[in-house]
This record gives structure tokens, sequence and C-alpha cells, in this order.
């Protein structure tokens, strides 16, 4: 088996700003879910506690936050993937690239 060594000269711009916008938002999800179980945690202490209807404030926080943050941190991950795939080719460009071995 013989080992070849290829360089990476340049990234695809929209490739790396698909797969960053899906891991961000799968990130987000997780993030909102946390979110939303501590919000939960906390409406139930506010309706057990004190019993008024701004305790269940917590409920639409709960819920808007898995909604609203995988789309933002989607849309930031597009924006960052397309900015770090451009400085990289700029770079690449520059002074060569990232040598990497395959068999």
């Amino acid at each position: 088996m013989t080992v070849q060594k290829l360089t990476l000269n340049r990234l695809g711009v929209l490739s790396c700003a698909k797969v960053a916008g899906a891991v961000y938002a799968g990130l987000g999800l997780l993030i909102g879910m946390i979110f939303s179980f501590i919000a939960l945690l906390g409406t139930a202490i506010g309706v057990a506690s004190e019993g008024g209807p701004e305790a269940l404030l917590g409920l639409l926080f709960g819920v808007g936050a898995v909604i609203i943050l995988p789309i933002v941190y989607g849309i930031f991950g597009v924006i960052g993937g397309i900015i770090a795939a451009l400085l990289y080719n700029l770079v690449a460009g520059a002074v060569g690239g990232v040598e990497m071995e395959f068999k």
C-alpha cells in the first residue's frame, strides 16, 4: 500500500457554508433544548410558588428557544463558514495549502 501526499489548495465556499450551517443549527437545537428545559423548571417553580400568569411566560421563552436558536445559530454558521473558507482560500493561495496523506 502506497501513501500518496496531496495538497488541499482551495475549499468550496458554499460547501463549507452548508456544512457549517448544518452543524451550528444542530448545536443551536441542543442549546435551545437545554434553555427550554431550564425555562420549564423555572415555570414549574413559579407556578408552584406564585401561581400568577407571568410565571407562564417561561413556557413561551422555552418554546421560542427551541425554534429561534437553531435558526440563528444556523445563519451565523453559514456566515462563519463562508468567511472561514474565503480566508483559507486567500491564505492557501499565498503560502501553499494543507498537505495531507492518503492511503
